[in-house]
């Protein structure tokens, strides 16, 4: 008898959240409702419901529904944005983990080329096409380039004010060099592919601060209408709970089988 816990009613196939940021997709192409992905399986049952603790001595955790017991726990929660310690610039540079976010960075890309189109002065026109993505990971990556040939491509047709092609998207990054999970090669790669399409790469640049009218990297300042998170992550908030050993961004140190040491 299997019991599965979510706070949503929806499974999600994250890796396409940047399509949907970018009008590429819509929410219902990339999210389906739980319970139809399950509906065959009669022993499973789906409990829409948000975990609030969980008791590893009585194998029982609590919801805000209910309490419930269990003989084996299976925690895949994810993980959220960190904004090391800077959270306050979350309203400014949203993250990309949600339906919800995606189409708010869907929602501010949009209005920017909308502001541009009837802008009458020189700075504001030039903050309006200015896209900041922070962070140089796969999403960021697939973000920058996602806006700019949608900026190119799509539309430059539609505009008649303005020549969207003028877009600057940049990618910034503090390390060497982006996408720092794969290989050298295969980092040059992406880096040569982005800046065919526009894309202006900044590698070794550690943002210092982000508002309303964009980010300060270091001494220098970018003024851009649209900043977008995709620079770190952190585990769920839930592990804290946990009397478990964690690393330095939460998660929970387990064995080769997945399993807690103290179990």
């Amino acid at each position: 008898r299997v019991t599965l816990i979510d706070k949503r009613n929806h499974h999600l196939f994250q890796p396409l959240l940047y399509q949907v940021a970018t009008a590429g997709l819509s929410p219902a192409e990339i999210a389906a409702p739980i319970r139809t992905l399950l509906s065959r399986y009669k022993n499973i049952s789906v409990l829409q419901a948000e975990v609030q603790s969980i008791d590893t001595d009585s194998c029982s955790l609590k919801t805000d529904h209910d309490t419930i017991e269990y003989d084996y726990l299976i925690l895949a929660c994810g993980a959220s944005h960190s904004y090391f310690g800077n959270e306050h610039w979350e309203p400014f540079a949203p993250g990309l983990k949600t339906i919800e976010q995606a189409t708010e960075i869907r929602r501010r890309v949009l209005s920017a080329f909308e502001q541009a189109e009837r802008s009458q002065d020189r700075e504001d026109l030039k903050r309006n096409l200015t896209f900041v993505i922070v962070g140089a990971g796969p999403t960021g990556v697939e973000l920058a380039g996602a806006i700019s040939e949608m900026s190119r491509y799509t539309l430059a047709r539609e505009f008649t004010s303005i020549d969207p092609s003028l877009t600057r998207v940049i990618l910034i990054e503090a390390g060497s060099r982006i996408l720092p999970m794969f290989s050298d090669a295969q980092s040059a790669i992406a880096m040569r592919d982005l800046e065919k399409i526009g894309v202006q790469v900044w590698t070794s640049s550690m943002v210092s601060r982000i508002d309303e009218d964009g980010v300060e990297i270091g001494d220098e300042r970018v003024q851009a209408a649209t900043v977008v998170w995709a620079a770190g992550v952190k585990a769920a908030a839930l592990n804290d709970g946990i009397d478990a050993h964690k690393d330095r961004q939460g998660r929970v140190v387990v064995q080769d089988d997945l399993s807690l040491e103290s179990a």
